[in-house]
C-alpha cells in the first residue's frame, strides 16, 4: 500500500541510498559516467542532503510500499511565488505504478498549502530525458531552457518545466 510521508534530516541515509539505485540508470544514457558520479556526490552525498534540508528550504517527501522505501521528491520556496521541484525520482520496480504521480500530486498539495496565492511549480529536466512525458501528462509545459554550469566542466542542458497553481 502507497505511503507518502516528508522526511527528515534523519532519513538522509536513506534518500543517499535510494538515490544510488535510481539516478545512475535514469542517466545512463544520457550522462558521461564521470558526469553522473560528479552529480550523486555534488546532490547525493549525506551532508550535502541536510545542507539542502537544514540550509536551502528543500523539503523531501518519500513514498513507501508497505514498509518498503519507492521513492522520493523534493521541493523548495523559489522566490515569492514559485516553487522549484528539485527531484523526483522512483525505483525502477514502482516505475508506471503511480508512484511518481503520487509524490507529484504531494508536492502540489505541499505548496498550496504553503503559498499565499496564486503561484506556480517549475522543475528543471534534462532535455533527453524520457520523463518530459511524465510531466506533461502531469500538467507541467515547457516554459524555457538552459544550460547551467554545475562545475568541473559539466553541464545540465535542461528544459524548465511550469505548472500554474
Amino acid at each position: 500500500m502507497l505511503m507518502i510521508r516528508e522526511a527528515t534530516t534523519a532519513d538522509c541515509g536513506l534518500i543517499h541510498d535510494l538515490a544510488w539505485q535510481v539516478f545512475p540508470q535514469t542517466y545512463k544514457d544520457i550522462l558521461s559516467q564521470e558526469q553522473s558520479d560528479y552529480m550523486m556526490h555534488w546532490m547525493y552525498d549525506v551532508e550535502n542532503l541536510e545542507r539542502q534540508m537544514t540550509e536551502e528550504g528543500n523539503v523531501f517527501f518519500i513514498a513507501y510500499d508497505g514498509e518498503r522505501p519507492a521513492g522520493y521528491v523534493s521541493v523548495r520556496p523559489d522566490g515569492e511565488d514559485v516553487f522549484h521541484l528539485e527531484k523526483i525520482y522512483v525505483l525502477p520496480e514502482y516505475q508506471k505504478k503511480h508512484y511518481g504521480s503520487a509524490l507529484f500530486r504531494r508536492v502540489l498539495d505541499y505548496v498550496r498549502q504553503r503559498s499565499a496565492g496564486a503561484c506556480a511549480v517549475e522543475l528543471n529536466v534534462n532535455r533527453s530525458n524520457p520523463a518530459l512525458d511524465f510531466y506533461r501528462r502531469m500538467g507541467m509545459h515547457i516554459d524555457r531552457e538552459g544550460d547551467f554550469d554545475i562545475g568541473h566542466g559539466f553541464y545540465m542542458n535542461d528544459y524548465i518545466m511550469r505548472i500554474e497553481l
